[in-house]
């Protein structure tokens, strides 16, 4: 197919974005592999675009996503991640709280985000640790997907964390939040 040829083969990448683009159209099958592997591409915006259109062919990309989770290239990784919470399939579940475990932190970043698309309230452990990450974004974006799952084990983790959160916008997240889950 020129599409996944020109994705594959194509020197410039405003013609591989475009073939990720019409690829992600066609909402056919065969265009899973070839957009997953675009996923590395050298161009963010291609990389992007691959990620977009992955969206686009549905559920059947879940399973191919969470394999690219294993990736070596962290933007790979990343891209897959943020394809599976754009998707919020509960096949996504799993490798999205696999990806709270990334040594990248734009990985553990996109994976909460995803999470909180998810609303699973199997995340919450799992989240519940990123309260604690090096990575004031992480942590911020950990609070709203745990605020956004709710409930009392949320609301205690949130209440302990904010005891030691040196971070003044991340503690007013957790305020935030903390006044969102309301009284006992």
């Amino acid at each position: 197919d020129v599409l996944i040829t020109t994705l594959h083969n194509s020197a410039d990448p405003t013609l591989r974005k475009h073939a990720a683009f019409l690829l992600g159209n066609a909402r056919t099958p065969l265009a899973i592999r070839p957009l997953i592997e675009a996923l590395g591409d050298l161009d963010k915006s291609v990389r992007e675009q691959a990620m977009l259109a992955l969206v686009t062919t549905g559920k059947a990309a879940t399973e191919p996503l969470a394999d690219a989770m294993k990736d070596p290239r962290w933007e790979t990784r990343y891209r897959a991640v943020e394809a599976l919470g754009k998707l919020a399939d509960e096949q996504a579940l799993k490798p999205l709280i696999s990806g709270l475990r990334d040594n990248r932190d734009h990985v553990r970043y996109m994976a909460a985000k995803g999470l909180k698309n998810l609303g699973d309230s199997t995340a919450i452990d799992p989240l519940i640790i990123l309260l604690k990450d090096e990575n004031r974004v992480v942590r911020m974006m950990t609070v709203r997907s745990l605020s956004a799952i709710g409930g009392k084990k949320v609301k205690n983790a949130l209440e302990e964390a904010i005891i030691t959160e040196t971070d003044e916008k991340v503690r007013e997240a957790m305020k935030e939040a903390l006044e969102l889950a309301g009284p006992e």
